[in-house]
């Protein structure tokens, strides 16, 4: 029976979540398998990767044929890596202590780089925040410097308004004088003829 390493697709729809399974080569993709070998969720970033490293190399020794995608997982979480290194105990080459030495050093090694990721991501989102949060910023104070014109000109209109209507009642008051006056010094020369 060829046995392939392969993704099963589950979630929902666009949202994809896979299980990596050990199957039957000829049953359907999402169909009956032979062993649960880990999970790859690629929804979160950097994707999730959980892989049962023993198992994995069991089914490379005996045979199985990982996909494309599924090596490149497998590769990426040193399972590969592990089945070079026991190939190498098989030959007479290294010593079991040596194999376990070698991987936690480059699983090290890689918990360093995914680390250094993660941090790098982190700071980009901080970034992006505060520069949206000063482009908000910048907004509302424009906002408020365009409110507090346009309240600015209807209280100078009121003030304008207000200085016109004290104005003109002291310009009929004037006007209301004037002929008075005028009136006045005829009164008073009529009254200076007469006599």
């Amino acid at each position: 029976m060829p046995v392939k390493i392969r993704l099963q697709r589950h979630g929902k729809k666009g949202k994809p979540f896979y299980w990596v399974v050990a199957a039957d080569s000829r049953a359907k993709r999402d169909g009956k398998f032979l062993e649960k070998l880990g999970i790859y969720n690629p929804n979160t970033n950097p994707a999730t990767i959980e892989i049962n490293v023993d198992n994995s190399v069991k089914w490379l020794q005996n045979g199985a044929q990982p996909t494309d995608t599924a090596r490149n997982i497998l590769s990426y979480k040193g399972v590969l890596l592990k089945h070079h290194l026991l190939g190498g105990v098989r030959k007479g080459a290294l010593t079991e202590e040596q194999v376990e030495e070698k991987f936690n050093a480059w699983l090290a090694e890689k918990e360093k780089s995914v680390a250094s990721k993660v941090e790098g991501l982190d700071k980009v989102k901080a970034e992006a925040k505060a520069a949206a949060l000063a482009a908000e910023k910048e907004v509302n104070e424009k906002r408020a410097a365009e409110a507090a014109a346009a309240a600015l000109p209807e209280a100078t209109e009121g003030e304008e308004n207000a200085g016109e209507i004290e104005t003109v009642p002291a310009d009929e008051t004037a006007v209301a004088e004037t002929p008075a006056t005028e009136e006045a010094p005829e009164a008073e020369a009529t009254s200076s003829e007469e006599e």
